[in-house]
């Protein structure tokens, strides 16, 4: 799609060619509805545009983005263009350029299947429609023609015409007026935040209100939306208390009032992402409304959302990166404001746990591929952006803030981003401009910070090194500092050591100290003199980014003692670390399972035991000996079930438990007691078998074959719904089946009849581990399709595809081979493509590697 790719040299060229003034966008979205003639070609919109700019050049050439099935008509400057010649279906030629321009392009843009662009999803409980659009990075050119970068802010205004009886929604406060929705002009944005939702939603509101410093009262309209199907389970209610405590928090915290008028909020069907930040009109996945019993962890992950979100309103809409290297200057604020406001303004007070054990995990991960970058990245064109929406953007980014605010101090680093938004209100900035502000404020030299924190990749390993007197105290406290060999660089680190020690039934902090560790040697002065630690905990408060490592009593202790950690924080941070150790091949497979086995059940934290769960699993699926994967998987469920007994009735806890179990569950008797708590023949005390809950076990019945195609289109029946839908799609798929596994494969990878969501459902059916063996034929047939796909199908489809369907679970070394001939054939082959393939490459060979180490520990 080289029309399509737009570069980073392209935009530059661009953007020092041209200004822009506004945007005058008209849509006509009554065919969303009603049948159609033609059902084979794509149902489409008509779409307006009128963009007045300047150029710098008159004279010059330039282009506008648009990606549409066919242009109507096409005039710049008064002066008719025959769209034929002009466009080539991604950009529009514009030649002979005024100082002053004016172009209206008229268009048919497509409907869109794939959650990019103008997505339409008809709701199979009632047939109802509903649409809303998703851009990021660059597809609002699929609704409207435009200068999709982000460095071309410019005003909107938005008019819209709709089916009779909906409601339409955008950045601004909008009014029907004679059949046509008028919004009220934006401030200077960028393309990919503009945003339009319409449809029969339900939708609630409520407002916020506060005096600020000067006197004025501010007052903000809020709104809150979801599918008619969806409201009964809609508690609107928590949304906006969430809402207002992080309006709270951030005008605290900003000094700069929220920018953009109202604030809607839209919880939309088949979503690609977690949420976007739309200024105004902040699009989220449905799945945030549960439609069953959820924990507390589920609300603490959809208010963490929300803030993250909310802190984009200033961070990347009120100033905006000029191009995608510098994305993490909104991705990475708002990852780390979102858990910094939810554990200091909301109910969530240890959010700072889940950030730790959760979101941290998925940066280490990324950060030891071979595809890591640095936080400032090299982002050469529109296809390196969308896949560096990753966890060294946000979870990395985010830690790195972190650390800098223990580095800069809290009040400097607030400080600088007062200075910051006021300086750049409505524009587009740069590493420096930050970084300037921040100096001015904390009085430190950022540059050699920078250089170690954003400008370089990888992550490093921190060790303590513990001598002792012979009378049993420290004479030395050190911590060891070492970098991978492919990435060497040693950073500065503020770190807290704290010291553990066993008395009663409890392991606890008696000694800390904070300390900036350089080079690949730091002695703890402080420390010295101390009584022998039970477990020496580097990094403790998480206050950097690094992996933990342990000294050999320390590893021990935890062996023995880690459920006794009375700090949930610190027992977080203990369990990320053994999980490094085992993605690392440093400890066996079998034994982070038996430390889950033993330890898991004293998880208070439900967030942290969610994701032990998690990682036991892999550790099962993809590190475990083959050999040893049966063994393994019958300890799990049978220590499964043994805490879903000793639950507490109807606790969160227990339900956690219980989804555990069914993710588990192999076995002859496990699958009947799956079957009896589906049909009300088997009962745990307090444990409620709602809809969700009953397609949660109804998965690992289809996966052994315990339940057939008859059982899921009866327990449709019961929820049919576009959830519902999901569920089923995803159950099909999974059954143990040759021509199970061929059907679904053509559905994903030979035909694009299925929306994303149902992609994604498919994918994960067809993937699960229980029964490899019908896999194996697909991992030649994998390699010879990527190609084509990445070609045919939209990249967010390509990305799924190519992800989600690598054969991971033909964890051989037959398979490695496989991929490295891909990789050597096909040099060629799109950069983001290979990216994917040799991510997936680097985990297979981390399988292998593993392997090994858990086979040895059999020895």
């Amino acid at each position: 799609m080289p029309g399509e790719n737009l570069s980073r040299d392209e935009a530059q060229e661009r953007a020092a060619l041209l200004s822009v003034d506004g945007y005058d966008v008209s849509l006509d979205l009554r065919s969303a509805t009603g049948d159609r003639d033609d059902e084979s070609a794509p149902r489409t919109f008509r779409s307006v545009t009128t963009i007045r700019f300047r150029c710098a050049e008159p004279g010059a050439t330039s282009f506008a983005d648009l990606v549409a099935p066919s242009v109507t008509a096409v005039s710049l400057n008064g002066r008719d263009l025959d769209p034929g010649e002009v466009f080539d279906g991604a950009r529009i030629l514009l030649e002979d350029l005024a100082a002053e321009n004016e172009l209206v392009v008229d268009a048919q843009c497509a409907y869109s299947r794939t959650g990019e662009g103008m997505h339409r999803f008809v709701d199979p409980e009632d047939g109802e429609v509903y649409l809303y659009t998703q851009y990021e990075p660059a597809d609002s050119r699929r609704v409207f023609a435009n200068f999709e970068q982000p460095d071309l802010k410019a005003p909107f205004r938005f008019e819209v015409r709709a089916p009779e009886g909906w409601v339409v929604w955008s950045n601004g406060v909008g009014e029907l007026t004679d059949g046509v929705w008028k919004f009220a002009e934006t401030k200077p944005i960028s393309t990919y935040i503009t945003a339009v939702v319409a449809g029969p939603y339900h939708y609630v509101t409520d407002s916020y209100e506060r005096v600020l410093e000067d006197g004025t009262r501010l007052e903000i309209p809020l709104g809150a939306m979801c599918r008619k199907g969806l409201a009964p389970y809609f508690d609107a209610d928590d949304v906006f208390l969430v809402t207002k405590q992080g309006l709270d928090f951030f005008h605290d915290h900003f000094d700069y009032p929220y920018p953009f008028g109202k604030y809607d909020q839209a919880f939309v069907p088949e979503y690609n992402l977690g949420a976007m930040e739309n200024p105004g009109l902040v699009t989220f996945r449905e799945e945030y409304i549960f439609r069953g019993r959820v924990t507390q962890a589920s609300y603490e992950r959809r208010a963490n959302v929300i803030l993250h979100e909310m802190a984009h309103m200033w961070f990347g809409d009120l100033v905006t990166m000029v191009w995608w290297d510098d994305l993490w200057l909104k991705e990475s604020f708002a990852d780390f404001m979102g858990t910094f406001s939810l554990a200091e303004a909301t109910r969530f007070t240890n959010g700072w746990v889940t950030f730790a054990n959760n979101r941290k995990a998925w940066a280490y991960r990324a950060d030891q591929l071979p595809s890591t970058h640095p936080i400032t990245a090299d982002i050469r064109d529109l296809e390196d952006a969308k896949l560096n929406f990753d966890g060294i953007t946000y979870a990395k980014g985010a830690s790195v803030l972190k650390q800098l605010v223990a580095y800069v101090g809290r009040d400097a680093f607030l400080e600088g981003a007062r200075r910051y938004f006021k300086r750049n209100a409505y524009g587009n900035t740069r590493l420096g401009d930050l970084l300037s502000v921040l100096e001015e404020t904390s009085g430190r030299d950022l540059a050699t910070w920078s250089r170690a924190w954003l400008e370089t990749a990888g992550v490093n390993s921190l060790t303590p090194q513990v001598i002792l007197s012979a009378d049993g105290r420290i004479t030395e406290l050190s911590v060891l500092q070492e970098a991978a060999e492919s990435h060497p660089e040693l950073r500065p680190h503020r770190v807290a050591v704290g010291l553990y020690r066993s008395e009663a039934g409890s392991l606890t902090r008696y000694a800390r100290a904070e300390v900036d560790v350089s080079g690949p040697r730091t002695v703890v002065g402080e420390l010295a003199g101390s009584a022998a630690p039970d477990l020496v905990l580097v990094n403790d408060d998480d206050l950097t980014y690094c992996k933990i490592r342990f000294d050999e009593t320390s590893l021990a202790t935890l062996r023995s003692h880690l459920g006794d950690l009375t700090d949930p924080l610190a027992r977080a941070l203990c369990w990320s670390a053994l999980w490094n150790l085992t993605r690392d091949a440093l400890m066996p497979a079998r034994d982070f399972i038996d430390l889950v086995l033993r330890f898991a059940g004293r998880e208070s934290d439900i967030g942290v035991l969610q994701m032990l769960h998690a990682w036991a699993d892999s550790a099962l699926t993809f590190y475990a000996a083959p050999e040893w994967r049966e063994t393994g998987a019958r300890l799990l469920a049978d220590g499964a079930l043994k805490e879903l007994r000793l639950a507490e009735p109807g606790s969160q806890h227990q339900l956690t438990w219980a989804r555990f179990f069914a993710a588990v569950a192999s076995s002859e008797a496990d699958l009947q007691l799956l079957q009896g708590l589906l049909e009300g023949t088997a009962k745990i005390d307090g444990l409620d078998v709602d809809q969700e809950l009953r397609w949660t076990l109804l998965e690992p019945l289809a996966a052994h074959g315990a339940a057939d195609e008859s059982d899921l289109a009866a327990e449709l029946a019961r929820d049919d719904t576009a959830s519902g839908k999901r569920h089923q799609v995803r159950c099909l798929a999974a059954r143990p089946s040759a021509a199970v596994k061929a059907q679904a494969w053509a559905s994903v990878v030979e035909s694009d009849a299925l929306s994303n969501a149902l992609v994604e459902a498919t994918i994960a059916g067809f993937t699960q581990p229980s029964r490899r063996e019908l896999l194996a034929p697909y991992a030649a047939t994998y390699f010879a399709a990527i190609e084509r796909v990445w070609a045919e199908r939209s990249i967010q489809i390509g990305m799924d595809v190519v992800k989600g369907l690598f054969p991971s679970l033909q964890d051989s070394p037959e398979t490695l081979d496989a991929t490295d001939a891909w990789l050597a054939a096909h040099e060629s082959a799109a950069p983001a493509l290979r990216r994917l393939v040799l991510e997936a490459r680097d985990d297979l060979a981390r399988t292998l590697r593993g392997q090994t180490c858990d086979r040895a520990a059999a020895v």
